[in-house]
């Protein structure tokens, strides 16, 4: 919910929000903290003597990317101590839906896939904010510097940093699949994990694939660390799944083609998907029902 505003601040308000919450799932890899962080950022203004602000929608970006920063920096010491991986909240929606954009609050695009997500979680606390604002959404160096706290050249450094960490770590999203074969390959994986056994699952996993699955060990059994191996991760599948009364379907995780796991209707888990050669080569499941809220 919106703060109290007065209506000189309404346009700036609209013109601001969902880009604000844009920038704070990017950095945060949660709704929930990226709505608050935003309405922090609007309550401040709302406190601050407008006199002074020259730009209110710089003004926001600038105490949004800073409150972002606070908590990644606080985040590192609540991730240590999560119990198995730590995966992004996944975004949901239905193929068939009118719009690709789940409730309307956040944009999809490249740099909310998941997989891309994740690899940012691996970044520092700075190297994460110089990339997601300047390569994501253009602020120059010299307003990243602001934010950091760091030079210019610094933020450039972080950058860059960034860039080659992105691109050299194995869950890094690779040559774009074709929408259409990602679907396809989506559908084949739902059906394989239907069917509750082995080989169907070995036939469409890359020997080499990698997965995760984020429990918050909310789920008995769940693996706590990552697993690598086709054989690994379809045995693991196959013994969470099988015979536990679930259905499979495509959905959109992040604006990408997915499976959607539902137990009587709700869904319980969530399956993003990398593809390489007609192959799935990264999995990375979300199960904890505290991100899988409406």
């Amino acid at each position: 919910m919106k703060p109290d505003a007065d209506d000189l601040h309404e346009d700036t308000w609209r013109e601001s929000r969902r880009r604000l919450v844009d920038i704070g799932y990017r950095m945060l890899g949660s709704v929930a903290e990226a709505e608050d962080v935003a309405d922090e950022a609007w309550s401040r203004l709302l406190a601050t003597d407008r006199a002074v602000v020259v730009d209110p929608v710089g003004w926001l970006i600038t105490v949004t990317g800073r409150l972002c920063l606070d908590r990644l920096r606080s985040a590192d010491r609540t991730r240590r101590a999560y119990v198995g991986p730590w995966l992004p909240e996944p975004l949901l929606s239905h193929p068939d839906a009118h719009t690709a954009d789940p409730a309307e609050r956040v944009t999809l695009d490249d740099s909310v896939r998941l997989a891309l997500l994740v690899v940012l979680e691996q970044l520092s606390p700075a190297e994460r904010t110089a990339f997601v604002l300047h390569d994501v959404f253009h602020l120059p160096f010299d307003e990243v510097a602001e934010i950091v706290g760091r030079s210019s050249e610094a933020c450039r450094q972080l950058a860059s940093r960034a860039r080659r960490r992105i691109r050299s770590h194995h869950d890094a999203p690779r040559t774009p699949v074709d929408r259409g074969e990602l679907e396809r390959v989506a559908r084949r994986f739902a059906d394989a994990c239907a069917a509750g056994t082995i080989e169907p699952l070995l036939q469409l996993l890359d020997p080499d694939v990698v997965g995760a699955f984020d429990s918050g060990g909310n789920i008995p059994g769940a693996p706590l660390a990552p697993l690598t191996g086709a054989d690994a991760i379809a045995a693991t599948l196959v013994a969470t799944f099988a015979g536990s009364g679930a259905d499979f379907d495509v959905g959109l995780v992040n604006g990408e083609p997915g499976v959607l796991v539902r137990r009587h209707g709700p869904v319980v888990a969530v399956i993003a998907i990398g593809v390489v050669d007609g192959r799935i080569d990264v999995i990375h499941a979300v199960g904890n029902p505290d991100k899988l809220s409406p």
